[in-house]
Order: C-alpha cells, then sequence, then structure tokens
C-alpha cells in the first residue's frame, strides 16, 4: 500500500498526484480480487486506473498483481466507495467507471442496502466527463431491470445499447469474474449496462451524506 495505495482524505489533488502520467482515468468500485481491472491496466498503458475496495484479501491480491507487473498507472484506495466518490473524485474527470456484480441484495427487505440507487448513480454520472461511460454488470436480473430503469431515468446519462433490451454487449475488456461463472453455474445471465455521461448540467447531482444509501 504505501507503494501503489492512496489513502483516503478531502484533497481532490491526491488522484492526479499518485501518477507519473497524465493520462485518462478509470475508476473500478468494488473490484473483488482485481483482475479485471489488473488486465486494463497491463493492456492500456496509455490510461490510469483507480480500484476502489473495502475487503482486505482483494486489495492485498490486486497489490501482489501490481508489483509482480510494476505497473505504475494502476492505484488502490481501500475505504468506502461513496466516500471516495463524495470527497476525493473532481466532477468532469472520469472516463470510464465501471461496477461489475455489485452484491444484488436479493430480498426484498433488504433492496435498501443496494449500490446502485439513484442518488448514487447521478454522483456516479457527475464524476464522468462528457461521453465517459458508466458501465455496470449483474447476473441477478431484478437487479439488471432495477438499474436499468434508474439509469434511464437519470437525465446525465444515455443508453449506449444497439437493442431495445436496453442492456449491452459486454465490452472486450471485461473478463469473466469468479461472480459471473457461479452465475452462470446456476443459469443466471449476465446482463451489462453500457451509459454514456451526455452534456447536462447537473443541478446538484453530488452525493449529499443524508442521501446515501445505508448499509
Amino acid at each position: 500500500m504505501p507503494a501503489y495505495g492512496i489513502n483516503f482524505n478531502e484533497d481532490t489533488a491526491q488522484i492526479s498526484n499518485a501518477f507519473v502520467q497524465h493520462a485518462p482515468l478509470w475508476l473500478e468500485i468494488g473490484f473483488g480480487n482485481g483482475d479485471t481491472l489488473l488486465e486494463i491496466a497491463t493492456a492500456r498503458p496509455d490510461i490510469n486506473c483507480i480500484g476502489i475496495e473495502v475487503h482486505a484479501p482483494g486489495v492485498g491480491h490486486l497489490l501482489r498483481g501490481v508489483e509482480n507487473r510494476s505497473l505504475q498507472n494502476l492505484r488502490v484506495i481501500r475505504h468506502d466507495a461513496i466516500e471516495v466518490v463524495e470527497h476525493m473524485i473532481e466532477p468532469g474527470s472520469v472516463e470510464r467507471i465501471l461496477v461489475l456484480f455489485p452484491d444484488p441484495w436479493p430480498k426484498k427487505r433488504h433492496h435498501k442496502r443496494r449500490l446502485l440507487k439513484q442518488p448514487v448513480i447521478d454522483a456516479l454520472a457527475n464524476c464522468l466527463l462528457p461521453g465517459g461511460v458508466l458501465h455496470c454488470a449483474t447476473d441477478w436480473q431484478p437487479y439488471a431491470q432495477d438499474m436499468l430503469e434508474q439509469f434511464n431515468a437519470s437525465q446525465l446519462l444515455d443508453n449506449l445499447a444497439a437493442g431495445d433490451s436496453g442492456f449491452a454487449q459486454p465490452p472486450e475488456y471485461r473478463l469473466q469474474t469468479r461472480f459471473e461463472s457461479r452465475g452462470q453455474r446456476l443459469g443466471h445471465q449476465v446482463f451489462d449496462l453500457l451509459f454514456e455521461r451526455n452534456s447536462t448540467v447537473a443541478e446538484s447531482s453530488e452525493l449529499k451524506p443524508h442521501n446515501r444509501p445505508p448499509g
């Protein structure tokens, strides 16, 4: 972490100062064991990548990969993602945000704990530069439908899906994660959502502490 980590604080300059190069920024929230982000950073040395995760085993796995590959374009923040978005990410500074297979909290009484709800979606959209992309994926169909409805309701985002379903083909950079593999064994279909940040000016899409989802 001293070599490849970024400490949480409210200084937005921490992000740009963490990298050797000035380059487009990609952000992954809840990266699990970090394999997807590791492959992206390896294949795309022309971009800077930040992974946000709270669980130590996944953070350790990614850090080991970063060190083994001597990557200078990938940094890790071990902290609550919503607080990072709220305090550390400049509006209009991110080219792509990935939220791959977040916890679906399938029981109805737990739906309030889901990460991707309207205030968070708009806060993530506000971090994107115009033309930037928010990419989410899930293997839980009810959550996919819920996300699609809420993404479509955002005035800041436009759907990039080509078909009528509203769901997109997965980009090449998205590896098959262990969560996806488990879902396929259970017969689950995987749904990808790709939404582009438009030029609409957000009135107040900053995520306020009292609007943050519980849990």
